[in-house]
């Protein structure tokens, strides 16, 4: 939690700060807590809140609420809040970061000339103008991505299961169903929460209907694409690149096999560790912390 935030709540609450607690120890951590405030992790699992027996709020820093159970919360009579716009222009430019860095080869332009080779002629690269962009979930970090890709010269593909037509005609995006998508574009990003309806949305069916020269893209979160099927994909160069910013485990395991391959650009879960991110994110956060509590003496 950003320190900007941890001013504001320590204002007004007992705050107790552990940003890097392990999994079992939340239970005992929480047990008389009014209010959890988390990001990415840790999780806030039923057995978490049955424990917390004066629980009253629950508050994530960001969008995903996958790990947060949110039945269980909400059984209690629990406020869960998000902060669904704080960090979309993060990970909109971190996406577009990726699609840049391999569409130019510089990951691995980089890491060649850190061991002393000169690849000049075997890392021939793509422009971006020109090219179809398919973005999967059209919300705030989606349409914001639209944004920047059609600032580059793309023609934006969207699909979403709510209706987008309206965000879509703002940005010059075309609305097509999934598989129009999967199978037109030559880049392709996925801004869908993990749900029962999104895991293991992309396999090697759907990868098999992509374009050879199509590079996927996954900021969102790890399960969406499997990835057995992606490491199978990529080695047998079924498309051009993938780039991945979360993992079906994180940290990944040592021995998983995306980590062996040229044509995947890899990051730690980080595209919405900017400062700017975590300071909205937090402020606002803590904000609706301090209206909540002030709303109920």
């Amino acid at each position: 939690m950003h320190p900007h935030a941890l001013e504001i709540l320590k204002k007004r609450f007992d705050v107790v700060y552990q940003p890097e607690i392990e999994q079992e120890k939340v239970v005992s951590v929480v047990s008389d807590a009014d209010a959890i405030l988390v990001r990415s992790k840790p999780r806030i699992d039923a057995k978490v809140i049955e424990n917390a027996k004066n629980l009253k709020f629950i508050g994530r820093a960001g969008v995903g609420m996958d790990n947060i159970d949110i039945n269980a919360a909400r059984a209690r009579g629990i406020t869960v809040e998000n902060t669904p716009r704080a960090t979309s222009q993060s990970v909109a430019e971190h996406a577009l970061a990726l699609i840049l860095a391999a569409c130019h080869n510089i990951a691995i332009g980089h890491e060649s000339m850190k061991k002393g080779q000169w690849m000049k002629t075997k890392l021939m690269g793509i422009e971006l103008k020109g090219k179809t962009a398919g973005i999967i979930g059209f919300g705030n970090i989606g349409y914001t991505l639209a944004t920047c890709l059609r600032a580059l010269g793309c023609e934006i593909l969207a699909y979403d299961v709510v209706d987008i037509s309206r965000k879509a005609d703002d940005v010059g995006a075309k609305v097509v169903d999934l598989q129009t998508l999967l199978r037109s574009s030559d880049i392709i990003s996925i801004h869908v929460p993990l749900l029962d309806s999104t895991k293991n949305l992309i396999t090697l069916k759907e990868i098999k209907t992509m374009k050879p020269t199509c590079i996927l893209v996954n900021t969102s979160r790890g399960g969406i694409v499997n990835e057995k099927d992606l490491y199978t994909a990529l080695k047998e160069k079924m498309i051009r690149a993938a780039c991945l910013d979360v993992f079906e485990e994180e940290p990944p395991r040592p021995d998983n096999p995306l980590l062996t391959l040229d044509n995947v650009v890899l990051t730690p879960h980080i595209a919405a560790s900017s400062e700017e991110a975590q300071i909205r994110a937090g402020i606002e956060l803590a904000e609706k912390l301090v209206s909540f509590f002030s709303q109920k003496t």
